[in-house]
């Protein structure tokens, strides 16, 4: 990003400036399909995925499930069976929008062939996947939940794919997106695309997943009525959702802030909004339980030392909980 930030032509100009800011966009652009696993697909850049969510969706009435993520929502018709564990059922996949791993549970959904749209933001860099095998016509990835920049994305889509533009002007992107391309953040997501493919190969999310399964055994051992949220179904190996009733999760998010450890009540896009979780509720969990979940994220450089010292801190305060309700 550092580099990017010297090359200072417009990438639609046809001077030398201008191609080589169009060679960084390209070069991130190959990246991106490299590690996604997405040679041949169009890669159009958007600002994340709550845009991408609209340039694949608007005007389409898709049908989607309501543990999708609210951009997803806000473009579908939401009457997509949930069952308890967390899984879609999809009957009509070609009209359809599904989550390829939820943000709160990270519970991993089994995508039908010919599925529409797939929101792919929380696994892409975590799970082994490529887009073209996953059975999906679009796909919406965002840079930052894979080390990225904030504020930059993609809409992946099968070459021949028919896609509206939702900003209209200088035909960039195709003339699917128009806006002069965001380079820095286009060369800081091919990248952190490029490195996460590296950790996958690597097997380090092996490894998360086994501290967050250490994680999850440290807490129900201090607190045994915790509620471990789609520990029965295949997860992201970096996320943890639970529920311990009666014990609210922004009070844990607040408690557990002051303790040096920063959690979040529901998907990071929702915390603060004090209701109970829409994903949580769609898997038969009563509005009690849903508002006491909080969802734990570990990553690459977390340690063994880091989530038991979590547990600890978080057993100790559930057990002054317990007192003061008691």
């Amino acid at each position: 990003m550092v580099d990017a930030m010297e090359v200072c032509g417009n990438p639609s100009s046809v001077h030398a400036e201008g191609r080589a800011a169009k060679a960084v966009i390209e070069r991130a652009r190959a990246q991106i399909a490299a590690a996604f696993g997405a040679d041949g697909a169009d890669i159009v850049f958007t600002s994340g995925s709550t845009e991408g969510a609209q340039l694949a969706m608007a005007g389409r009435n898709l049908h989607a499930a309501s543990v999708e993520h609210d951009a997803v929502r806000a473009w579908s018709v939401e009457d997509l069976q949930v069952s308890d564990a967390g899984a879609v059922s999809v009957p009509d996949p070609e009209i359809s929008a599904l989550q390829l791993a939820n943000s709160e549970t990270g519970v991993i959904q089994t995508l039908p062939q010919g599925l529409a749209v797939t929101d792919a933001t929380q696994a892409f860099g975590k799970l082994p996947v490529a887009f073209n095998w996953i059975g999906a016509t679009m796909a919406l990835i965002s840079a930052h939940k894979l080390g990225g920049p904030k504020g930059v994305g993609a809409v992946v889509l099968k070459r021949g794919t028919d896609l509206a533009a939702q900003i209209k002007g200088g035909g960039q992107e195709m003339g699917r997106r128009s806006g002069t391309e965001n380079v820095v953040g286009i060369a800081g997501f091919g990248a952190a695309a490029e490195a996460a493919a590296k950790l996958l190969a690597d097997g380090v999310w092996e490894q998360v997943a086994a501290l967050r399964d250490i994680m999850e055994a440290a807490l129900a051992e201090g607190s045994p009525e915790t509620i471990f949220v789609g520990k029965s179904a295949k997860r992201l190996p970096n996320t943890s959702c639970f529920a311990t009733p009666g014990w609210k999760g922004e009070t844990q998010v607040m408690q557990m802030d002051l303790a040096g450890f920063a959690i979040s009540a529901g998907s990071a896009c929702s915390s603060g909004k004090v209701r109970a979780s829409a994903v949580l509720t769609s898997m038969g969990y009563d509005e009690t339980t849903a508002q006491s979940a909080v969802r734990v994220s570990l990553g690459p450089e977390t340690t063994e030392t880091d989530v038991l010292r979590f547990a600890e801190a978080w057993c100790a305060k559930q057990k002054k909980h317990r007192a003061r309700v008691a």
